[in-house]
Order: C-alpha cells, then structure tokens, then sequence
C-alpha cells in the first residue's frame, strides 16, 4: 500500500462516512424504524431537521470544509492561519453559510467575527463544538507517522473558529490518529493511543473552556467498543453514555468506539455510525478518514466509489486532485 493509497483511503473515507450519515436521524429508534439497518446509501428524507432535501451520496460541511481546507493548505505549501481563514471563510461563502442550516454554531460565530476583521487567533475563542474535528483529517495526512507535527498544525487549523482548549483537544486526537494510521505498520491500538496523545496535548492549547474529558471520552467509547456481543446494543450504549450531540468530547469518543467496533474497515465504519445516529455524519466523517488512511483506497468497493464521484458536489473538489497535492506537499519537505 503506497502514502498515495493511504491519502485517497483518508479523503474518500471522509466523504463516505459523511455522506452515509447523513440521511440518520438525531435517534437510533427513528433512524432504525425508518430504515431498520442503514447498510446502504440513502438520500435524506423529507422531515429530516437539517439535510431535508439532500440526494443520495451527498456530503455536507464536514467533507467540503475539509476538502476546501486542503485546496487552500495545498496552495499556501503548508497549514498556516491565513489559508486556514481563506478556505473557512470562501467556504461559508460559496455555501451560503448566512443561511445554511447545517453550519456549526462555532463556525458561524467565528466566520462572521472574522468578516467584521477581528483577530483570527481570538475570534474562535469560544467555539467547542465538533467542526473543529470533522475537518482536520487533512492535516493529519499531512503528517504520515508524525503525530506531534499533526497536533501543532491541528491547532492552527482550529484557531479562527474553535480555539478553545477542549475543541483542540478534539482536533488534535484526529489528526494524530490518522497520522499514525498511515504508518505501514499502524494497528487500531496503536491509532487509539495517539489519539489519546493529541487529546493530552491538544487540551494544552487554546482558550480555557469548558467541557469534559475528550481522553476520558475516547477511552469511554473504546471500553463500550471492546465489549462484543450485539453491535445495536453497544451503539445504544455509545449514544446514551458517549454521546453524539454536537458537542466535540462526544464526537470524537464516539468516532474512535465505531473505528474499533468495525475493526477499521471504512465500509463497515460508515454503517456503525450511521446507525449510532445523532450527528452521524460528522462521527462518520471523523471515523471513516481514519479507517480510510489505515486500511487505504483499496479498501473501499467500486461502487462506493461510483456513488461518491457521481455526485456533483463531491466531484467540484476533485478528490483525486487534493491527494496528489498533498502527496506533493510531503514530498516537498
């Protein structure tokens, strides 16, 4: 398996565990009355609160912030706050973000505060919520095997909108994670327990906020995760006791408990957390890039592949175009 396989595996598994999620209700008994077992893609239904409307295959804010961050990274030679704000900010825009339902309330605060040209190390200084994570999966590819390289950039990545403590704590336990996915040797414990690092070190940086434990939290999914027996029991278990609001400590805690219950295969991932419902999207997102940087491109069917390329939003950020960019941006160091 080559970085290139690992790269696509990563940004794909984004898109994948994105769009999958994202017809899932806020319940697993509506998600689960609806569909009984969400094991296909499915466009969203009609009286969904926030992606009514949405065809099948369709990713949301959490793939295209994080593939608009890329293109930006990509163009700068490197993560730095001013791509970071340009790519934010061009996003919101191109998306209609004044008027969006599904963007964060962290993300919407920051990027109007940076409209008004307010400081962009200060303008994120209370956003908590999970956007933080469910767009630095890139920023960990970036970084193959460099798990403390990955937290530093991660913290950059955060800054204008989710500059709290506990959201870089969030951010930073992906993005290691996923640096260390890409390692040839990379086993789900040793992405768990660098995951658990970035946390550590994440909840270093940033305005002091607060929230619970994202260690403690990524740790709680594991435990559940680890247990066996009946996949909806323990999903059940992971939503009542983890937690999939949009809070970023559940978020990320419930992304690592789906990663190890699917024993990282992307495909499966996507299931778990679809089926785990509330923001299932953003936990799908965040689980599968990790799953897809450790397993690779080849872990994922064709069909699946078909699905995602056929949509038109996807296919605007050419996916296949980001990953050579950042193989390139590796190399060049």
């Amino acid at each position: 398996m080559t970085l290139k396989d690992q790269i696509l595996g990563c940004l794909y598994g984004q898109a994948l565990g994105d769009a999958w999620g994202m017809p899932a209700y806020f319940h697993p008994d509506q998600t689960w009355a609806k569909y009984g077992w969400v094991d296909k893609f499915y466009p969203a239904p009609d009286d969904h609160e926030v992606h009514a409307g949405l065809p099948i295959g369709r990713i949301t804010d959490d793939s295209e912030q994080a593939f608009s961050l890329a293109q930006a990274y990509i163009k700068a030679g490197g993560v730095t706050l001013e791509a970071t704000v340009e790519a934010i900010i061009a996003w919101y825009d191109r998306t209609g973000g004044d008027n969006s339902k599904y963007v964060g309330p962290s993300t919407r605060r920051g990027v109007q505060a940076l409209k008004r040209g307010e400081d962009p190390h200060k303008t994120g200084r209370m956003g908590d919520t999970n956007g933080a994570a469910m767009r630095v999966s890139v920023v960990g590819a970036l970084h193959p095997n460099d798990p403390i390289a990955a937290i530093e950039d991660a913290a950059i990545s955060c800054l204008p909108t989710h500059g709290t403590d506990v959201a870089i704590s969030g951010a930073a336990a992906v993005a290691a994670a996923i640096a260390v996915a890409m390692r040839e040797d990379a086993t789900l414990d040793a992405i768990i327990a660098a995951g658990l690092l970035g946390a550590e070190l994440g909840r270093k940086k940033g305005n002091r906020w607060l929230g619970a434990s994202v260690t403690r939290k990524i740790e709680q999914g594991v435990q559940i995760a680890r247990k066996g027996g009946d996949p909806m029991a323990r999903l059940r278990q992971i939503y009542d006791q983890v937690g999939t609001s949009l809070a970023i400590t559940e978020t990320v805690g419930a992304s690592f408990a789906v990663l190890l219950m699917a024993d990282g295969d992307p495909k499966q991932t996507a299931i778990y957390s679809a089926n785990l419902s509330g923001d299932a999207d953003t936990v799908g997102a965040i689980a599968c890039a990790m799953a897809g940087a450790y397993k690779g491109i080849g872990a994922f069917d064709s069909y699946t592949l078909e699905v995602l390329d056929a949509d038109p939003v996807t296919a605007s950020y050419d996916i296949s175009g980001i990953a050579d960019g950042l193989l390139n941006l590796i190399k060049s160091r």
